[in-house]
């Protein structure tokens, strides 16, 4: 059997940072990251569309504000260091009502709070960067860029493995065995034991603390498919770099907008439907557990009970091109449906409460041998450092490493 001092379940963005900064932090550090797919950055990670996010968002004071403030810092300064492809090319946020005017009005304010430079504009000041664009005002927020957060993963995983950690892909857990002095983690036929466990396993965050026995009965995962479309070569041009529209304060998703790519080409989306699988990437992927285990969930009923009209919405843009469409219209008009093509979907980790509240902010719990963390959506790769750094710090101070 296998032995570590520290044992990560997950080889995203969040499972790699943490363990690189743990290595970093504490050398001679023994560790692992598990992961039981054959690649890095398999699921969230691999499957955004690439955004380094300013904060402006984020309620001032949260763990998402403070984290993807310095992260999108900090890994800028990362990417420069190791030659990742990233553009610091800003973005709109476009008010297309008075009444969402208003709410841009107060994003500059939480941007003012958050540290986040942000300039109001008329809708002539907004089409002098992005020219196709129509509303009635807008915020420029020059921070937000873009980055390749599959290569910042590749990097991670050199500084891992330079530093004597080990990385273990298709390796899926299946059982956690915790005694007074290790935790042995059954991984196919191989037995592993680490003195501590960090869990950043995403998808599958909730159903590892439950494994490990470290009760999580007033939170689930609940899997939200965002489905993307690029804009034909001919049409990569109508945005210039990132437009967005005023997101509804009800949600913490950020409505369909548009994306320049690191690497050339234009994404649009996503919205943001109920999947019927934790990988469920299309309508047909269907895992009976996964969809149980979401409908059963009392605050899964609570939420689609509260909000079935908005639900019904992105339902349609995901069922129909032209709601797609019309949506991304209000921003930018000239956009037409034979400009759009398919793209691959992603699946969001949301946290659900029983009582039907989306857990907005991020959420990391820990006791004497194990971390978990248990809602770590977007702008999570953008926080990815700040946010591995705080668990390596926990390993640190409550687990006594070094």
């Amino acid at each position: 059997m296998k032995k570590f001092d520290v044992a990560v379940i997950g080889a995203g963005i969040i499972g790699l940072s943490t363990a690189m900064q743990t290595l970093q932090q504490f050398r001679g550090t023994r560790l692992v990251v598990l992961d039981k797919e054959n690649s890095l950055a398999a699921h969230q990670t691999g499957r955004n569309s690439g955004v380094l996010h300013s904060g402006i968002y984020y309620a001032p004071g949260s763990l998402k504000a403070r984290f993807a403030v310095a992260g999108r810092t900090a890994l800028v300064e990362f990417a420069e260091k190791h030659s990742i492809p990233h553009a610091i090319c800003g973005k709109v946020v476009v008010a297309c009502t008075d009444e969402e005017m208003g709410r841009a009005c107060q994003l500059a304010e939480r941007g003012e709070a958050n540290r986040v430079p942000a300039r109001l504009l008329p809708i002539e000041g907004i089409q002098e960067i992005e020219p196709n664009v129509c509303g009635v005002a807008g915020l420029h927020v020059p921070s937000t860029g873009i980055i390749d957060y599959v290569r910042v993963c590749e990097v991670m995983a050199d500084e891992i493995t330079k530093a004597g950690g080990e990385i273990l892909l298709g390796h899926s857990l299946e059982g956690i065995h915790s005694k007074p002095d290790e935790i042995v983690l059954r991984v196919g036929e191989k037995e592993i034991s680490c003195r501590y466990l960090v869990n950043c396993a995403g998808l599958y965050s909730d159903r590892i603390a439950h494994m490990s026995e470290t009760a999580l009965s007033d939170v689930k995962i609940v899997p939200f498919r965002g489905e993307y479309y690029t804009l034909v070569a001919e049409q990569k041009n109508l945005v210039r770099n990132l437009v967005y529209p005023v997101p509804n304060p009800s949600f913490p998703f950020l409505g369909v907008h548009f994306t320049r790519l690191v690497h050339g080409g234009m994404e649009v989306g996503p919205n943001a439907v109920p999947a019927f699988a934790r990988e469920g990437y299309r309508w047909r992927d269907i895992v009976l557990r996964d969809i149980t285990e979401t409908l059963l969930w009392p605050g899964f009923r609570k939420l689609a009970s509260s909000y079935w009209k908005t639900g019904l919405g992105e339902i349609r843009r995901s069922v129909s091109k032209h709601a797609f469409v019309h949506a991304l219209q209000r921003i930018v008009p000239a956009v037409r449906a034979r400009d759009l093509v398919r793209a691959p979907a992603g699946v969001r980790a949301q946290a659900l409460t029983a009582t039907g509240v989306l857990v907005d902010d991020f959420t990391v719990m820990s006791d004497d041998h194990m971390v978990h963390v248990v809602n770590a959506p977007s702008p999570a790769a953008t926080a990815s450092l700040p946010i591995g750094a705080h668990i390596a710090g926990i390993l640190g101070e409550r687990m006594a490493l070094g």
